[in-house]
C-alpha cells in the first residue's frame, strides 16, 4: 500500500485525489494533509483521513484545528517548517505537490530531498528552479511524475522513448474563455468574466492563468525541465474541445495523442499507481458522440503571456522566477480590481525588463528572487 502525502489537499486537486484514494482503498492511504485557509474542509478531511501529520499556513489557524480536532492523534503543525515536515517527515512513500503557486517550492524541494516521489501539480516548482529541482531529483533517484492533464499525457504518448526521436511536443489549450472575444475589450474583462472557464473547474489562479494563456506559458517551462527538450521544441496548439489532452511528434513524422474527458482524477491516477492502471468511476471518453476535434494557431498578439513565458526561458537564470512572481503579482491584483486583464501582461513585462537578472545556484537565490520581484513591484 502507498502512503501519500497531499500538500493542497483542500483545493480541486487535493479534493481529486481523495477521491482517487477513497476508489482504491487497498492500494492508497493518507498520512499527511497540507491546507491553507479552508479550515472547515480541512477538518472535514483529517476526521475522515486520519493522518498522521497536518501542516497549514498559519499558526493561528493551527490552534483552531486543533481545538476542533481535540484528542485526536493527528500532529498539528504550521507555516514553511511544517509543509516541509509534512512533505519530507511524515512517512509518504509519494508527496502530491498540488499548493498553488511558489508556496509549493520549499516543500516540493524537501519531498525530493528526502527522497519521495512527487506527483506533481505544482508547476511553479519547476518554473522557477526547475534546474536545481531536477538535478536534486536525479541526484536522489526521485520521480518526478506529471499531474497536470497536458504533461501526463506526453508522458505517456513518450512511453519510454527518448528525447532523442522527439521532434516537438505539442501541448494542448483550450483557449480559455476569451478565446474568440476581441482584443479590442480585453480592458473591459471582469474577474467574474475570466473565472469561467469553458471546460475545466479549477481554483481561481490557475483559471485567471488559463484566460490570460499564461497557464500554457509555465506548462512549456515545465515541459522543458520535465522532458529534457529545449523550449524550441515544445509548440502550443488551441483545440478548444478539450479531448486531445497533448501530442508527442515523432522525427519520423508519427504523431502520438491521449484522449480522454477533461477530468483531472484521470491524470491524478495515473501518477499515483505508475507504471499500473487501475479502474475507476470518471466518465468514459464516448468517440462516436464527439461532433468533432478541431485545431487553431494560438493569438499571439491577443495572449502575448505566452511569448513572455517563452523569452523568460530562453534568457534562463532568474527570469522565469521573475516571470512567475509578477505574474502571480499581477493575476492578485486583478482579482481585487486593482489592474484591468489586459495589464498583467504589461506587469509581468515590465518586470522582466526592469529586475536585474542573475544566476540561481541555490533554492534560497529562487526565494530571494521571488521576495525581490515582489518588493519591486509595489515600488514601481
Amino acid at each position: 500500500m502507498k502512503a501519500l502525502a497531499i500538500l493542497g489537499s483542500t483545493g480541486s486537486i487535493g479534493t481529486s485525489t481523495l477521491d482517487i484514494v477513497d476508489g482504491l482503498p487497498e492500494q492508497l492511504r493518507v498520512v499527511a494533509l497540507a491546507a491553507g485557509a479552508n479550515l472547515d474542509r480541512l477538518e472535514a478531511q483529517v476526521r475522515r483521513y486520519r493522518p498522521a501529520v497536518v501542516a497549514v499556513t498559519r499558526e493561528v489557524s493551527a490552534r483552531e484545528l486543533q481545538r476542533r480536532l481535540g484528542s485526536r492523534p493527528s500532529e498539528v503543525c504550521w507555516g514553511p517548517a511544517g509543509l516541509e515536515r509534512a512533505a519530507a517527515e511524515s512517512g509518504a512513500d509519494m508527496v502530491v505537490s498540488a499548493i498553488v503557486g511558489a508556496a509549493g517550492l520549499l516543500p516540493t524541494m524537501a519531498a525530493v530531498c528526502a527522497g519521495k516521489d512527487v506527483a506533481l501539480a505544482n508547476k511553479e516548482s519547476l518554473v522557477m528552479a526547475g534546474e536545481l529541482v531536477t538535478r536534486e531529483a536525479r541526484r536522489r533517484g526521485v520521480r518526478l511524475l506529471p499531474v497536470d492533464s497536458e504533461h501526463s499525457a506526453i508522458f505517456q504518448c513518450l512511453g519510454g522513448n527518448g528525447a532523442a526521436r522527439v521532434r516537438r511536443l505539442l501541448l494542448t489549450a483550450s483557449g480559455g474563455p476569451f478565446r474568440t472575444r476581441p482584443r479590442s475589450t480585453f480592458a473591459s474583462i471582469t474577474p467574474e468574466e475570466a473565472l469561467k472557464h469553458p471546460t475545466w473547474s479549477m481554483g481561481k489562479k490557475i483559471t485567471i492563468d488559463s484566460a490570460t494563456l499564461m497557464n500554457k506559458g509555465l506548462e512549456v517551462i515545465e515541459a522543458h525541465w520535465l522532458f529534457g527538450l529545449p523550449v524550441s521544441q515544445v509548440d502550443v496548439i488551441i483545440h478548444p474541445q478539450s479531448i486531445i489532452h497533448s501530442l508527442v511528434e515523432y522525427v519520423d513524422g508519427s504523431i502520438l495523442a491521449q484522449l480522454g474527458v477533461p477530468d483531472m482524477r484521470v491524470p491524478i491516477q495515473y501518477a499515483l499507481t505508475y507504471p499500473e492502471r487501475c479502474e475507476n468511476a470518471v466518465p468514459r471518453l464516448a468517440l462516436d458522440r464527439v461532433a468533432g476535434l478541431t485545431f487553431e494557431p494560438v493569438d499571439r498578439e491577443k495572449f502575448p503571456c505566452l511569448d513572455l513565458a517563452y523569452q523568460a526561458t530562453r534568457q534562463g537564470g532568474s527570469a522565469p522566477a521573475v516571470l512567475n512572481a509578477a505574474n502571480e503579482v499581477g493575476v492578485h491584483q486583478f482579482l481585487a480590481g486593482r489592474i484591468g486583464f489586459d495589464e498583467i501582461a504589461t506587469l509581468i513585462h515590465k518586470a522582466l525588463d526592469g529586475v536585474p537578472g542573475r544566476p540561481l545556484t541555490s533554492i534560497q537565490d529562487v526565494l530571494d528572487v521571488d521576495r525581490e520581484v515582489r518588493e519591486w513591484l509595489e515600488r514601481h
